[in-house]
């Protein structure tokens, strides 16, 4: 699901917890306003304005430099004009900044800053020029390529279990479902990021209560985790939300691969996967009723890996330091997550609820030390 996207108040505790698990947004002095003269374009999001420093720049590898000057936590969308995200930094704190690396060709965007992370945001029309792409080489094909084949065979995997659980959904048999709904969603996991690239697919299948719009009708999985675990019995409207899963889920199928994917969104996509642990997983907040994060949690890490394995060879060359970090980091986090396997449940895993208050501090410092040279790897990629 897209992190957070909640109230003010629960945003605010996100904010602390991603600051302290994953270490991606640097602090700075909030009064040190967006500057040029380095090539980025600066973005500075307040609680009310949405400023860039330039709305014209050339086409090809663009820096976005984002700050938030205001005082919710606030996300940057750089979005097509149809709406598609083309890049985007989630869960951006108070006084926090990061930097973000996109791939695109000539045309013209919106800058969105949202506030909150609720709605459309605060938008600002720029203008990449020129008909110079993006630099590319065999190896960064063979890599968007072989991720394209990776998306959508995670998404023709899913479908078939999806169905098992809608099925069984449909056929009001609880038990049955809950052994299902953990593996449905292991594909939609891997590769959220390109799912999240559509902007409409994912509100509808992977929403929390606290993360709907106004005026949102709460559909997905987690409307359905919530009748099979805490209400302990299938609403009037499940056959509905069933047949709604399978049909949204089937529209993502179907759109995978026509998703628009470089080596830098795929690079920023295995960040926003650590960043889906960090403010979901972590917490317990993503399967709150079922329990079953640490599936998730490694189908994130999974994908994460599968973009950065893709990646290495581009990597190795241009930053031969950070492949030996992530290397270890991506083994450390595997590592520590075997600790909680569990054969005799249907997803593999003990229920997050038996993880205690010191163990989940060490899978957060296991994010942590990941997540930060994870965050390098677009500029890696570019260099």
């Amino acid at each position: 699901m897209r992190p957070v996207r909640l109230s003010v108040v629960t945003a605010a505790a996100a904010v602390a917890a991603l600051t302290a698990i994953t270490g991606c947004a640097d602090k700075t002095d909030a009064s040190s306003g967006a500057k040029g003269g380095d090539g980025a374009v600066h973005v500075t999001a307040k609680d009310d304005s949405c400023t860039v420093s330039k709305t014209t720049f050339p086409a090809g590898h663009l820096q976005l430099a984002v700050e938030n000057q205001g005082s919710r936590v606030t996300e940057v969308e750089l979005l097509y004009p149809d709406g598609r995200i083309a890049t985007e930094r989630e869960n951006l704190g108070p006084s926090t900044r990061a930097t973000v690396t996109a791939e695109i060709k000539a045309g013209t965007y919106n800058i969105a800053c949202i506030p909150g992370m609720k709605g459309e945001g605060i938008r600002k029309k720029v203008t990449a020029t020129g008909g110079t792409a993006a630099k590319r080489n065999p190896v960064m094909d063979a890599a968007v390529d072989a991720y394209r084949v990776y998306a959508q065979q995670q998404a023709d995997d899913t479908l078939p279990k999806v169905k098992v659980f809608t099925d069984a959904v449909r056929a009001g048999d609880i038990t049955a479902a809950q052994k299902a709904f953990a593996p449905s969603r292991v594909g939609w996991e891997r590769t959220e990021p390109v799912a999240e690239s559509f902007g409409d697919i994912d509100p509808k299948t992977d929403t929390r209560a606290d993360g709907l719009e106004p005026g949102q009708k709460w559909t997905g999985w987690h409307a359905l985790e919530k009748q099979l675990w805490q209400d302990k019995k299938l609403g009037s409207n499940s056959k509905a939300l069933a047949d709604q899963l399978d049909k949204d889920l089937a529209n993502w199928q179907q759109r995978v691969g026509k998703a628009v994917i470089t080596p830098t969104s795929m690079a920023n996509g295995a960040k926003e996967l650590l960043d889906e642990v960090a403010t979901g997983k972590i917490t317990g907040e993503e399967d709150r009723y079922s329990h079953t994060d640490l599936s998730d949690f490694q189908a994130n890490v999974d994908g994460a890996q599968k973009a950065y394995e893709l990646l290495k060879p581009i990597a190795q060359k241009n930053d031969p330091a950070l492949v030996t970090s992530l290397d270890q980091q991506f083994t450390a986090i595997d590592t520590l997550l075997a600790k909680y396997h569990d054969k005799g449940s249907s997803d593999g895993f003990v229920a997050y609820t038996k993880v205690t208050k010191p163990q989940r501090k060490e899978l957060s410092d296991g994010v942590n030390a990941l997540a930060e040279p994870l965050s390098k790897l677009a500029a890696a990629v570019v260099k």
